[in-house]
């Protein structure tokens, strides 16, 4: 009798697993997608974990996204990236993010195990909406995870070559104007407690520029 009960028990706990490993996924997807949808035009999501069982304590082994267009702060977007530590493995892509300072495109940020990659195109024309007295940035150095950025500012009716340097400090992602004591004018692009950025590079493209960051999830 106890036999046949152990083995009902088993059966019903074999039974809720496979359930839940076919249908807690879609859950969390599509809660995921609902989410997303708040900010931008969701083209897909796509949870996947094995037990199922680990997406009930948020986690997942991997998370796919395709967005159109994404629209979100700042500060919105690092405390997304707060949840990146649960996920073994990420893969979500926009075609243009909008951080309300300035506008990206193809977007793309991947995630395996502790390290974070990210990627986008920034176009001279959304560089100059943002920063109306900038013109022609092009990337002119990228070493020991700093870049140089080079462009041309129009103030007052003068026109004047200006250096900037985005760099990794402390984990943050910071921007200075390369002159003596450019230090002190120092503007932080990105900080957060669980994302330590490693480096930053660019390159120049039609157009604009590409920009690649790493850093480490902690």
């Amino acid at each position: 009798m106890r036999r046949v009960i152990a083995l009902g028990v088993a059966g019903v706990v074999l039974l809720v697993l496979v359930v839940g490993q076919l249908v807690l996924p879609g859950i969390a997807a599509s809660r995921l997608r609902d989410q997303l949808s708040r900010s931008g035009d969701v083209l897909a999501v796509k949870v996947s974990a094995f037990p199922a069982i680990e997406l009930l304590w948020g986690q997942a082994d991997k998370v796919v996204i395709r967005m159109g267009r994404y629209r979100a702060g700042a500060s919105e977007i690092a405390g997304r990236l707060d949840a990146a530590g649960d996920v073994g493995t990420i893969d979500a892509s926009a075609e243009e993010v909008n951080s309300g300072a300035l506008t990206l495109r193809n977007a793309r940020l991947r995630k395996q195990g502790d390290e974070l990659i990210g990627t986008a195109v920034v176009r001279q024309a959304d560089l100059r909406s943002a920063v109306p007295f900038l013109d022609n940035v092009q990337p002119v150095a990228s070493a020991d995870g700093a870049l140089v950025l080079r462009g041309t500012a129009s103030l007052l009716g003068l026109r004047t070559s200006v250096d900037v340097v985005v760099a990794a400090q402390n984990g943050n992602l910071v921007v200075a104007p390369n002159v003596p004591f450019g230090g002190l004018a120092t503007i932080t692009l990105f900080s957060n407690p669980h994302v330590r950025v490693q480096s930053v590079a660019a390159a120049s493209v039609p157009g604009g520029f590409s920009i690649e960051a790493v850093a480490k999830v902690q």
